[in-house]
Protein backbone atom coordinates (compact mmCIF):
# COMPACT_ATOMS: atom_id res chain seq x y z
CA UNK A 1 0.00 0.00 0.00
CA UNK A 2 2.85 2.54 1.06
CA UNK A 3 4.69 1.63 -2.57
CA UNK A 4 0.88 2.57 -4.17
CA UNK A 5 1.70 5.59 -1.94
CA UNK A 6 4.60 6.99 -3.60
CA UNK A 7 4.90 5.11 -6.96
CA UNK A 8 3.55 8.89 -8.59
CA UNK A 9 6.14 10.67 -7.03
CA UNK A 10 8.66 8.17 -8.18
CA UNK A 11 7.18 8.41 -11.33
CA UNK A 12 7.14 12.41 -11.51
CA UNK A 13 10.68 12.19 -9.72
CA UNK A 14 12.18 9.78 -12.84
CA UNK A 15 10.78 11.86 -15.55
CA UNK A 16 12.21 15.12 -13.75
CA UNK A 17 15.67 13.35 -13.88
CA UNK A 18 14.88 12.28 -17.49
CA UNK A 19 14.06 15.20 -18.84
CA UNK A 20 17.20 17.04 -17.69
CA UNK A 21 19.34 15.24 -19.84
CA UNK A 22 20.30 16.59 -23.27
CA UNK A 23 22.84 15.34 -26.25
CA UNK A 24 24.77 17.62 -28.57
CA UNK A 25 26.51 16.76 -31.83
CA UNK A 26 30.17 16.93 -31.95
CA UNK A 27 30.59 20.17 -34.00
CA UNK A 28 28.03 21.51 -31.22
CA UNK A 29 27.91 23.24 -28.04
CA UNK A 30 25.71 24.01 -25.37
CA UNK A 31 25.50 27.25 -23.50
CA UNK A 32 24.11 27.03 -20.09
CA UNK A 33 22.19 29.65 -17.78
CA UNK A 34 20.84 28.70 -14.40
CA UNK A 35 18.24 31.24 -13.60
CA UNK A 36 19.56 33.47 -15.94
CA UNK A 37 22.70 33.57 -15.17
CA UNK A 38 25.79 31.79 -17.00
CA UNK A 39 26.51 28.53 -15.70
CA UNK A 40 29.08 27.18 -18.14
CA UNK A 41 29.68 24.96 -21.36
CA UNK A 42 28.21 21.56 -22.14
CA UNK A 43 28.78 18.45 -24.98
CA UNK A 44 29.86 17.35 -27.28
CA UNK A 45 27.67 14.46 -26.43
CA UNK A 46 25.44 13.64 -23.53
CA UNK A 47 24.62 16.06 -20.41
CA UNK A 48 22.47 16.71 -17.62
CA UNK A 49 21.01 20.04 -17.14
CA UNK A 50 18.33 20.94 -14.26
CA UNK A 51 14.67 21.20 -15.68
CA UNK A 52 13.15 24.24 -15.22
CA UNK A 53 16.26 25.94 -13.54
CA UNK A 54 18.58 25.60 -16.48
CA UNK A 55 18.43 26.95 -19.87
CA UNK A 56 20.24 26.30 -22.85
CA UNK A 57 21.61 27.93 -26.07
CA UNK A 58 23.36 24.97 -29.29
CA UNK A 59 25.96 27.31 -30.97
CA UNK A 60 27.13 25.57 -34.07
CA UNK A 61 30.87 25.58 -34.12
CA UNK A 62 31.65 24.24 -37.81
CA UNK A 63 32.80 27.24 -40.46
CA UNK A 64 30.23 29.24 -42.13
CA UNK A 65 29.47 30.84 -45.77
CA UNK A 66 28.24 34.09 -46.05
CA UNK A 67 27.58 35.69 -49.66
CA UNK A 68 28.10 39.29 -49.37
CA UNK A 69 25.22 41.09 -51.79
CA UNK A 70 26.31 43.06 -53.96
CA UNK A 71 27.15 46.45 -52.83
CA UNK A 72 27.83 50.33 -55.51
CA UNK A 73 29.75 51.77 -54.03
CA UNK A 74 32.69 54.90 -55.20
CA UNK A 75 36.76 54.59 -55.97
CA UNK A 76 39.29 56.41 -54.54
CA UNK A 77 39.06 58.03 -58.36
CA UNK A 78 35.56 58.47 -57.79
CA UNK A 79 34.24 55.65 -60.70
CA UNK A 80 30.90 53.93 -59.43
CA UNK A 81 31.54 50.59 -59.00
CA UNK A 82 29.18 47.17 -58.28
CA UNK A 83 30.98 44.52 -55.98
CA UNK A 84 30.26 41.67 -53.93
CA UNK A 85 32.33 39.09 -51.81
CA UNK A 86 31.94 35.84 -49.59
CA UNK A 87 33.01 35.51 -46.17
CA UNK A 88 33.85 32.39 -44.24
CA UNK A 89 33.76 32.63 -40.47
CA UNK A 90 33.23 30.26 -37.15
CA UNK A 91 32.61 30.58 -33.58
CA UNK A 92 35.64 29.86 -31.22
CA UNK A 93 33.59 30.99 -28.04
CA UNK A 94 29.99 30.34 -27.30
CA UNK A 95 30.05 31.97 -24.63
CA UNK A 96 31.30 35.39 -26.18
CA UNK A 97 28.91 34.78 -29.72
CA UNK A 98 25.59 34.86 -26.97
CA UNK A 99 26.61 37.31 -24.41
CA UNK A 100 27.92 39.66 -25.94
CA UNK A 101 26.12 40.14 -29.15
CA UNK A 102 22.41 39.44 -29.55
CA UNK A 103 22.91 38.06 -33.15
CA UNK A 104 26.36 37.15 -34.18
CA UNK A 105 25.10 36.26 -37.93
CA UNK A 106 23.30 39.29 -38.52
CA UNK A 107 26.10 41.50 -37.02
CA UNK A 108 29.35 39.52 -38.78
CA UNK A 109 27.31 40.37 -42.12
CA UNK A 110 26.34 44.16 -41.24
CA UNK A 111 29.93 45.35 -39.95
CA UNK A 112 31.61 43.26 -43.19
CA UNK A 113 29.61 45.17 -45.67
CA UNK A 114 30.19 48.31 -44.20
CA UNK A 115 34.12 47.55 -44.11
CA UNK A 116 34.09 46.40 -47.47
CA UNK A 117 32.42 49.60 -49.08
CA UNK A 118 35.03 51.61 -47.09
CA UNK A 119 37.96 49.68 -48.36
CA UNK A 120 36.61 50.07 -51.71
CA UNK A 121 36.58 53.84 -51.26
CA UNK A 122 40.18 53.80 -50.09
CA UNK A 123 41.64 52.32 -53.18
CA UNK A 124 41.70 53.67 -56.88
CA UNK A 125 39.83 51.45 -60.04
CA UNK A 126 43.44 49.96 -60.99
CA UNK A 127 43.78 48.94 -57.33
CA UNK A 128 40.50 47.34 -56.95
CA UNK A 129 41.04 45.60 -60.22
CA UNK A 130 44.75 44.39 -59.67
CA UNK A 131 45.10 43.97 -55.91
CA UNK A 132 42.35 41.52 -54.94
CA UNK A 133 44.33 39.76 -52.93
CA UNK A 134 45.93 42.52 -50.88
CA UNK A 135 42.60 44.13 -50.58
CA UNK A 136 40.81 40.45 -49.16
CA UNK A 137 43.87 40.53 -46.40
CA UNK A 138 42.79 44.00 -45.33
CA UNK A 139 39.53 43.57 -45.22
CA UNK A 140 39.91 40.15 -43.34
CA UNK A 141 41.92 41.94 -40.98
CA UNK A 142 40.04 44.74 -40.36
CA UNK A 143 36.38 42.35 -40.09
CA UNK A 144 38.33 39.72 -37.55
CA UNK A 145 39.99 42.79 -34.74
CA UNK A 146 36.38 43.94 -34.96
CA UNK A 147 34.30 40.40 -34.19
CA UNK A 148 37.17 38.56 -32.09
CA UNK A 149 35.58 40.46 -29.10
CA UNK A 150 31.74 38.31 -30.06
CA UNK A 151 34.08 34.99 -29.74
CA UNK A 152 34.06 34.82 -34.09
CA UNK A 153 37.05 33.61 -36.34
CA UNK A 154 37.09 35.34 -39.47
CA UNK A 155 38.79 32.61 -41.55
CA UNK A 156 38.91 34.28 -45.15
CA UNK A 157 37.38 36.80 -47.44
CA UNK A 158 37.28 36.54 -51.11
CA UNK A 159 35.99 39.40 -53.72
CA UNK A 160 33.61 37.21 -56.63
CA UNK A 161 32.66 40.16 -59.08
CA UNK A 162 33.30 43.77 -59.79
CA UNK A 163 31.24 45.31 -62.20
CA UNK A 164 32.58 48.64 -64.32
CA UNK A 165 30.20 50.72 -66.03
CA UNK A 166 30.18 50.30 -70.11
CA UNK A 167 31.70 54.05 -70.56
CA UNK A 168 34.45 52.86 -68.24
CA UNK A 169 34.76 49.35 -69.76
CA UNK A 170 35.49 50.69 -73.11
CA UNK A 171 37.85 53.83 -72.47
CA UNK A 172 40.02 50.85 -70.47
CA UNK A 173 39.41 48.79 -73.68
CA UNK A 174 40.96 51.43 -75.88
CA UNK A 175 43.58 52.25 -73.31
CA UNK A 176 44.58 48.45 -73.87
CA UNK A 177 44.68 48.63 -77.44
CA UNK A 178 46.89 52.09 -77.19
CA UNK A 179 49.50 50.16 -74.68
CA UNK A 180 49.30 47.08 -76.99
CA UNK A 181 50.05 49.03 -80.08
CA UNK A 182 52.89 51.16 -78.34
CA UNK A 183 54.63 47.85 -77.28
CA UNK A 184 53.98 46.46 -80.70
CA UNK A 185 56.21 49.62 -82.05
CA UNK A 186 58.79 49.69 -80.08
CA UNK A 187 59.30 45.71 -80.23
CA UNK A 188 59.78 46.98 -84.43
CA UNK A 189 61.97 49.53 -83.37
CA UNK A 190 64.23 47.70 -81.64
CA UNK A 191 64.40 45.09 -84.54
CA UNK A 192 64.67 47.45 -87.12
CA UNK A 193 68.24 49.18 -84.41
CA UNK A 194 69.49 45.38 -84.18
CA UNK A 195 69.37 44.83 -87.67
CA UNK A 196 70.68 48.28 -89.08
CA UNK A 197 73.87 47.28 -86.91
CA UNK A 198 73.99 43.83 -88.03
CA UNK A 199 74.10 45.83 -91.40
CA UNK A 200 77.08 48.14 -90.71
CA UNK A 201 79.54 45.45 -89.03
CA UNK A 202 78.47 43.30 -92.12
CA UNK A 203 79.32 46.45 -94.80
CA UNK A 204 82.43 47.22 -92.83
CA UNK A 205 83.72 43.57 -93.15
CA UNK A 206 83.05 43.92 -96.84
CA UNK A 207 84.78 46.94 -97.26
CA UNK A 208 87.63 45.26 -96.21
CA UNK A 209 87.60 42.40 -98.29
CA UNK A 210 86.17 42.71 -101.56
CA UNK A 211 86.11 39.31 -102.57
CA UNK A 212 83.14 38.84 -99.84
CA UNK A 213 81.17 41.45 -101.49
CA UNK A 214 81.76 39.58 -104.46
CA UNK A 215 80.21 36.10 -102.89
CA UNK A 216 77.85 37.87 -101.51
CA UNK A 217 76.15 39.47 -105.12
CA UNK A 218 76.75 35.71 -106.29
CA UNK A 219 74.71 34.52 -103.70
CA UNK A 220 71.83 37.32 -103.96
CA UNK A 221 71.54 36.19 -107.81
CA UNK A 222 71.16 32.81 -106.72
CA UNK A 223 68.53 33.15 -104.53
CA UNK A 224 66.77 35.35 -107.03
CA UNK A 225 67.09 33.00 -109.49
CA UNK A 226 64.97 30.81 -107.70
CA UNK A 227 61.77 32.09 -109.04
CA UNK A 228 61.40 31.42 -112.76
CA UNK A 229 59.59 34.41 -113.79
CA UNK A 230 62.13 36.58 -112.73
CA UNK A 231 64.08 38.87 -114.38
CA UNK A 232 67.67 39.71 -113.77
CA UNK A 233 70.05 42.34 -114.07
CA UNK A 234 73.32 42.11 -113.59
CA UNK A 235 75.40 44.70 -112.64
CA UNK A 236 79.11 43.71 -112.98
CA UNK A 237 81.92 45.73 -111.46
CA UNK A 238 84.09 47.90 -113.90
CA UNK A 239 87.28 45.39 -113.69
CA UNK A 240 85.12 42.37 -115.16
CA UNK A 241 84.07 45.08 -117.78
CA UNK A 242 87.76 45.74 -118.70
CA UNK A 243 88.85 42.39 -118.39
CA UNK A 244 86.19 41.17 -121.20
CA UNK A 245 86.58 44.16 -123.54
CA UNK A 246 90.74 43.41 -123.21
CA UNK A 247 89.86 39.76 -124.29
CA UNK A 248 87.41 40.77 -127.08
CA UNK A 249 90.34 42.66 -128.70
CA UNK A 250 92.77 40.01 -128.74
CA UNK A 251 89.98 37.93 -130.06
CA UNK A 252 89.43 40.03 -133.03
CA UNK A 253 93.09 41.02 -133.53
CA UNK A 254 94.25 36.84 -134.05
CA UNK A 255 91.53 36.97 -136.26
CA UNK A 256 92.49 39.26 -138.86
CA UNK A 257 96.55 37.50 -138.66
Amino acid sequence: MDIMYFLPVLILIFLFVLSGFCIAQEYERAVIFRLGRFSGIKGPGLFWIIPLIDRRKTIDMRTRTVDLEQQETITKDSVTIKVNAVLWFRVVDPEKSIIKVADYNKAVYQFSVTALRNIIGQHQLDEVLKEREKINATLQRIVDASTEPWGIKIEMVEMKDVEIPEGMQRAMAREAEAIREKRARIIKAEAELEASIKLTQGAKQMEQSPYSLELRRMQMLSEIGIDNNTTTIILLPAEFQNAAKSFTEFVSNRKET
